[in-house]
């Protein structure tokens, strides 16, 4: 497992005009090669009136699957930018569609390029980035009277707090990225009046500013 990754927080689009051609991206989050072809022919069945819809996508830890295709745009003006616009915000599992309805006025090799990695960028300022970080679960388990101190701990030191279940006692559920030092110092601020359980480990996601 990798222990960071960008990706992007939600599926949308975002439309811009240029000289009067209408460029409408698509953005899907995707796991598999297959997701990603099956969302590109969803957009070409939606725009077949378009003149092009063309496509980018990558998948896998190390971005290990890229992809990208000009669907009839002068090669390597639409696809290979738009790929060059993800892999440059470092992104992973993503793809994206650009549905470009001609206006009329011929861009050139160099506005097309132009075009497609704005179309892309702009789109991607829409629907915000997040990083995901491979946090540890680790489930605290405490007196209400110790619960207080626990909690000004936690937020002093921005510690994430997945889940918290009152019950007899109250248990917490925090996300850290180290854990031995974290279980070192709640043991010590509440001088070892808690149970602590270890749990998987997950992604916790936050948006890139």
């Amino acid at each position: 497992m990798i222990e960071t990754y960008r990706t992007i927080q939600k599926d949308g689009q975002a439309e811009l005009e240029i000289k009067k051609s209408r460029f409408i991206c698509h953005l899907k989050r995707v796991y598999t090669e297959a997701e990603a072809k099956a969302f590109i022919q969803q957009i070409k069945k939606e725009h077949w009136k378009a003149n092009h819809n063309c496509s980018a996508f990558v998948i896998g830890e190390e971005s290990e699957i890229q992809r990208s295709n000009d669907d009839g745009e002068p090669s390597g003006t639409a696809g290979n930018p738009m790929l060059e616009v993800l892999k440059k915000q470092e992104l992973i599992n993503v793809c994206a569609v650009v549905t470009r309805y001609f206006g009329g006025t011929k861009l050139g090799a160099g506005g097309l390029i132009r075009a497609y990695s704005h179309s892309i960028s702009h789109a991607l300022e829409a629907t915000n980035i997040v990083q995901g970080t491979l946090q540890h679960e680790v489930f605290l388990t405490v007196d209400y009277s110790l619960l207080g101190k626990l909690q000004n701990f936690l937020e002093q030191q921005n510690y994430i707090v997945a889940d918290t279940q009152f019950l007899e006692k109250v248990t917490l559920c925090v996300l850290v990225e180290k854990i031995n030092p974290f279980i070192k110092a709640v043991t010590e601020l509440l001088n070892d009046q808690l149970t602590i359980e270890k749990g998987n480990k997950r992604y916790h996601e936050q948006l890139v500013k």
